[in-house]
């Protein structure tokens, strides 16, 4: 009998993170799902719940206890927990906004990929895989979303840092960077969203599956080949040509 493998997927109780984990479970995976509510995660079929939030040293340090003592090892960690903050004019963000965002989706991934990487490079067999949850973002800026655009630019010097200092401990670090999947965070994009000509347009979305499928793909491969970037994105969205 094969030893399962075991997978984690931060942010993964609701929108792409639920949808990631489920498609990762239904591929074999031992899933272990985090987030700040334990009534979404274990909503979420075919994983096992564990509450944590990335923007406590604390909490994220309990979570990878909690996979080393139960699983033994990690295979795949999915750095997917994210928050778009409240937006705006740039000379309106609040500092504490501003600090929510980063706290999130930059210092959250470096922590568990830091944890990651401690559990990674001593476990038997050794080595693993970080799939870091860009996003265009990381390439080009939307209106009104100056701290988002910061971190997600930040997450791929992280994300190349990670790859950089994983080829000693086998370990593979890439990153997708997704463009309006349907989720809750683009629920209004249907009725009109800023432009950065300053008009305010419907934008096309596309199925979160294909963003799923897409992550299973890059856990998928040996850790001898890596997917470095990639941009998966509704075809005609304003990015390629953006403003």
């Amino acid at each position: 009998m094969s030893t399962p493998r075991i997978a984690l997927v931060t942010g993964g109780g609701s929108g792409l993170g639920r949808r990631i984990a489920t498609t990762l479970a239904e591929a074999g995976y031992e899933v272990v799902v985090a987030g700040r509510h334990v009534e979404t995660l274990a909503a979420v079929p075919g994983t096992t719940p564990f509450v944590a939030d990335v923007t406590s040293g604390s909490s994220v340090r309990a979570l990878f206890d909690h996979v080393a003592t139960i699983h033994g090892r990690l295979d795949v960690l999915v750095n997917n927990a994210g928050v778009f903050g409240t937006g705006g004019p740039l000379t309106d963000v609040s500092e504490q906004d501003w600090q929510q965002v980063v706290d999130t989706n930059l210092t959250g991934t470096f922590r568990c990929a830091q944890a990651a990487f401690r559990l990674m490079s001593t476990q038997v067999p050794r080595g693993g895989r970080i799939i870091n949850n860009g996003s265009v973002s990381a390439h080009v800026p939307r209106p009104g979303a100056v701290a988002y655009t910061a971190t997600k630019h930040a997450v791929t010097g992280l994300t190349k840092a990670l790859s950089l200092e994983g080829r000693a401990h086998d370990i593979a670090c890439g990153q997708i960077d997704i463009g309006n999947a349907a989720s809750a965070m683009t629920a209004d994009f249907s009725t009109g969203v800023p432009q950065a000509d300053g008009t305010v347009r419907a934008e096309p979305v596309m199925d979160p599956q294909h963003v799923a499928d897409a992550v299973l793909h890059m856990a998928e491969l040996p850790l001898s080949a890596n997917i470095q970037f990639l941009t998966l994105m509704a075809t005609t969205m304003p990015y390629i040509g953006r403003g």
